[in-house]
């Protein structure tokens, strides 16, 4: 093969803009990889870590793509159903809340002896079900998707500690940041939210927390903290009361791990979205038994 013939083989490949570049700035060969890797999240991290290039193309594409892949309803009901929209504060950020343990500190209405770092979770389970547990009756018509406690052991407390993340979709038109406001509630000094970095509020400050709330987490009521991002993240923390042994890891909530095809006559809005897998293996703590 000549010079010339391997210069327009290069030029056909590349799109045919006669440019030199690697494939791996191809945004087709990225995708194509990056699916034969079932969108493994770690990787992801690692291909956007690389140069400014690579993290632009992460940024407008391949995180958009991971969420499309890994947590396809959750993703619908964020988006509307428009893929090509705009998340608030963007798709790595929503990446991130999905797979993602925020870890946390010690809060005024929370104290802690020790902070919990943020780690990589391999699998979560979202649901709407859960979080109109922590919406006030009043705001009952926002949508909020709540992760299930990531369980963390600390050697000075009986109790684990729950870390939990969440995610509202359309926050700005919410009327939960409507009570915010009509409250004159102030933003955190201090805190900021671990998935986009923006200010928060505290939702005990606010007097927002639904007794519902403590139940759900399987936690004690008071024993709990959370905020709510001005991009409508939300995260918290609380103390897990331990199970007793003739109670299951879900209790009495086991309907919520249906599958929301709409099977069983139960209209589809009734059901949770599935678990959001990772696509790798990491330990998984469970729920301790007395």
């Amino acid at each position: 093969m000549s010079a010339n013939q391997r210069v327009r083989l290069n030029s056909s490949v590349s799109g045919g803009s006669g440019s030199q570049e690697p494939d791996f700035f191809n945004e087709r060969v990225l995708l194509l990889v990056m699916e034969s890797m079932k969108w493994d999240v770690k990787v992801l991290c690692r291909t956007a870590s690389v140069c400014r290039r690579l993290r632009a193309m992460a940024k407008r594409l391949l995180w958009r793509e991971l969420c499309l892949f890994r947590a396809p309803r959750i993703t619908e009901s964020l988006s509307n159903g428009v893929h090509s929209s705009r998340m608030s504060s963007g798709w790595p950020a929503l990446a991130k809340l999905l797979f993602f343990c925020g870890g946390c500190n010690s809060s005024r209405n929370f104290v802690m002896s020790l902070s919990k770092p943020g780690h990589f979770v391999t699998e979560s389970r979202f649901s709407k079900t859960s979080g109109r547990s922590f919406l006030m009756k009043r705001c009952r018509n926002d949508l909020l998707f709540v992760s299930d406690p990531c369980e963390h052991r600390v050697e000075d407390r009986e109790d684990d500690l729950g870390v939990f993340r969440g995610v509202f979709r359309g926050f700005r038109e919410s009327m939960t940041r409507a009570c915010l406001i009509a409250r004159q509630v102030a933003l955190e000094e201090t805190e900021r939210c671990p998935y986009c970095g923006a200010r928060v509020w505290s939702m005990t400050t606010a007097g927002l927390i639904p007794r519902n709330a403590a139940k759900r987490l399987g936690s004690h009521e008071g024993a709990l903290e959370y905020f709510v991002c001005v991009n409508g993240h939300l995260h918290g923390t609380c103390w897990l009361a331990p199970l007793s042994s003739d109670e299951g890891v879900n209790g009495e909530d086991e309907e919520y791990e249906i599958d929301s095809s709409g099977g069983d006559g139960v209209p589809s809005e009734f059901y949770d979205d599935p678990t959001v897998s990772n696509g790798f293996r990491d330990h998984v703590s469970n729920r301790r038994t007395t």
